[in-house]
């Protein structure tokens, strides 16, 4: 039996003029709308161009179907994840524990003041996540972790590195999305954030000093 193929899910065409990258601009902010009112179930083609007040000939110039319009918002998603990742771990004038406090503060904020589209981007995963774009777009941080892990753990071997990197990264994910599911105010958001921090911190702690 053959493999099935993923989707295409590249932009057809990359936009030059202004009036293009406008074009593109509403699109995707009309995306967000849809993925947020309708769910990743009931996501189109046909509504984000409704939404956006283009023809879908002009939308299927940029983007050829309803997973390519997905991937590019998640894959923006990544982009600022790994933005994130990088203006915090490699800020090395502060100390490394500090930076993955740091980390998990933003990291948590960031995912409450966006749980509705990170929730509908989880259960749109299905439509892109075997395709070679995604693997290579979640890669791109990867780099920028490891390279915190060095920092964080100079005695520990590249194994241990791997783990505890693999433990940090998959926790605060994991937690991340939980907490977030439900309304939380600032001070929660701090008390959670330093829990977890905390955890982390002597997590790393442990390791370094065992």
């Amino acid at each position: 039996m053959a493999a099935r193929r993923s989707p295409s899910i590249s932009s057809r065409k990359q936009p030059k003029q202004a009036r293009s990258t406008e074009l593109v601009a509403t699109i995707l902010e009309a995306a967000v709308q849809v993925l947020a009112k309708e769910g990743a179930q009931r996501f189109t083609a046909a509504r984000v161009a409704e939404k956006a007040g283009v023809s879908v000939g002009s939308l299927y110039q940029y983007f050829p179907n309803k997973a390519a319009i997905l991937f590019r918002l998640q894959s923006d998603e990544w982009r600022q994840t790994s933005e994130l990742l990088r203006s915090i771990l490699e800020a090395n004038t502060r100390p490394p524990l500090e930076r993955l406090r740091r980390l998990v503060h933003a990291f948590i904020r960031s995912e409450c003041e966006e749980a509705a589209i990170r929730g509908a981007l989880d259960d749109a995963a299905p439509l892109y996540r075997d395709a070679p774009e995604a693997r290579e777009a979640k890669a791109s941080g990867r780099g920028i972790f490891q390279a915190f892990m060095r920092e964080a753990l100079p005695q520990a071997s590249d194994a241990t590195r791997a783990l505890a990197a693999d433990v940090i990264k998959t926790t605060l994910s994991a937690v991340g999305k939980q907490f977030s599911e439900s309304p939380r105010s600032p001070a929660e958001i701090d008390a959670y954030a330093d829990a977890i921090a905390d955890m982390f911190c002597a997590y790393l702690a442990a390791i370094e000093n065992g």
